[in-house]
């Protein structure tokens, strides 16, 4: 006998009857012709390539700056949902800046116990460097990417969070543009609840994280890696709407106790640096010393407070699947509140007892990194083969506490256009959570889409595509 397949959610029809939040497309989507959808997906595709949303994926041959595929059946929530959601990832964030701001201070949920002191001082995202600094508000991680998955008409998960440099809010913005321009009908028939105004709140956002020393209206720039990042294309299109300055690191050289940008008009003061490159590329002087990314003396610089960096360096702490474990006891603590978003159960590789339960049920578990990203270094037992599992098991035995593993959750499924028609696909959601003099989000988010039937691998490094997300009005 075969494994029985496992239930689906549905988020547009439950049975035959379509659910509430998608009934003003149901017509629209009924009644396309293959030859308008084939029209406006070569339309979709064409906009894309001609503004430049461009994806590269480290290690492929080929195009370098491939398009990341787009479906135009958008996934939609009902108010009341969403408004559930914001309430959990504000929770959230505001829960993982406090523990950010004690374990760089006086550690007092690792005195209590709550969480092991190994996962926090030896995890290779902790910077010493930043030990005693206290940044602007208490704002250690100003744009958080939390990942969510949905199982059901009430059940939502967090699969991780992303405190450093979430990506993909560029999609989030052009999914909306697209869609509006292609089909103004359906904007015209729903309300939906905008997101254009993301740029404008991230730099109030950072604005209002301005250093101590600044005073005057702070002046803002994104540090990008250049081109040949793969999100290159967003930097540029924030740097764009936010109508602020984007640089590389020789750009920007330290003079005293502040950080300046060259222009053609000469030195200009940096008040505050939305950075796009990772910890250990930000200043040569305190990270990796062969880093030609980064700026000489930053931190000097941003420890006297005479910068802000966002988000701040040593944030990754947070972020990290393994005290991912714990943010429900981080709200808890900090916040005296109930978690209102669920974990995943996790098990810990570097525990003896949850070792033997995931190598004695490989086959049926997911297994990642603790420090993973994208799709990378991990194993979907469902989905691989005995020979993947079996030397992916030699691996997680040699090196078992870089690993935790988890269920295969039942991710809900949008219908998608797919060559024969339209069919459910797996999705998550990426909500972008800005946190600076308050915390504040946009009624949507970045909807990644398995576009394999059967895959639950949405990452576009892994061939996922994104979708519009749409949050109807109240």
């Amino acid at each position: 006998m075969g494994q029985s397949k496992p239930a689906y959610f549905n988020e547009m029809f439950e049975g035959d009857r379509v659910r509430p939040p998608y009934a003003g497309i149901e017509a629209w989507a009924a009644n396309m012709p293959v030859e308008l959808r084939s029209l406006k997906q070569s339309e979709a595709e064409a906009l894309f390539r001609r503004i430049g949303i461009t994806f590269a994926v480290y290690g492929e041959g080929g195009d370098p700056d491939r398009l990341i595929p787009f479906d135009m059946f958008p996934r939609i929530f009902a108010f009341d949902e969403w408004r559930k959601l914001e309430r959990g990832i504000k929770q959230r964030a505001r829960a993982l800046n406090a523990f950010l701001m004690d374990v760089y201070g006086r550690g007092e949920i690792i005195r209590a116990g709550r969480v092991p002191a190994k996962l926090v001082y030896q995890n290779e995202a902790f910077e010493p460097a930043v030990m005693g600094v206290k940044p602007p508000r208490g704002v250690f991680s100003h744009i958080v990417g939390i990942d969510l998955v949905r199982t059901g008409a009430d059940e939502f998960f967090v699969l991780e969070d992303n405190c450093r440099t979430p990506s993909g809010v560029s999609y989030m913005l052009e999914n909306r543009e697209i869609m509006m321009r292609m089909f103004p009908h359906l904007f015209r028939e729903n309300r939906i609840a905008p997101v254009e105004s993301y740029p404008a709140l991230l730099k109030r956002t950072l604005a209002s994280v301005a250093p101590p020393k600044c005073d005057r209206e702070p002046t803002i720039a994104i540090l990008t890696p250049g081109h040949y990042n793969s999100a290159y294309y967003e930097h540029s299109f924030l740097a764009d709407m936010m109508g602020v300055e984007l640089v590389e690191g020789p750009d920007l050289f330290v003079e005293g106790d502040y950080v300046w940008m060259r222009t053609t008009r000469g030195p200009q003061k940096v008040d505050v640096i939305y950075r796009r490159i990772d910890d250990a590329f930000l200043d040569p002087l305190c990270f990796r010393p062969d880093s030609m990314l980064g700026v000489p003396g930053l931190m000097n610089v941003y420890r006297s407070g005479g910068v802000t960096i966002a988000s701040a360096p040593g944030a990754g702490v947070a972020d990290d699947k393994a005290i991912y474990t714990f943010v429900p006891d981080m709200v808890r603590f900090y916040l005296g509140e109930e978690p209102i978003l669920k974990n995943v159960p996790t098990w810990q590789c570097a525990k003896t007892d949850d070792l033997g339960y995931v190598l004695s049920n490989l086959g049926d578990l997911v297994v990642k990194e603790v420090h993973g990203s994208g799709g990378y270094g991990m194993l979907v037992g469902p989905r691989s083969t005995k020979e993947q599992i079996e030397s992916f098991r030699k691996t997680l035995m040699a090196t078992p506490e870089n690993y935790i593993a988890q269920p295969t959750l039942a991710l809900s499924t949008v219908p998608t256009f797919v060559e024969e028609g339209i069919a459910p696909r797996h999705v998550d959601l990426r909500p972008y959570c800005l946190v600076g003099e308050r915390i504040e989000l946009v009624p949507g988010g970045l909807t990644r889409v398995a576009l394999t039937e059967g895959s639950l691998v949405v990452n576009s490094s892994q061939g996922g595509g994104v979708k519009d997300t749409w949050v109807l009005a109240e």
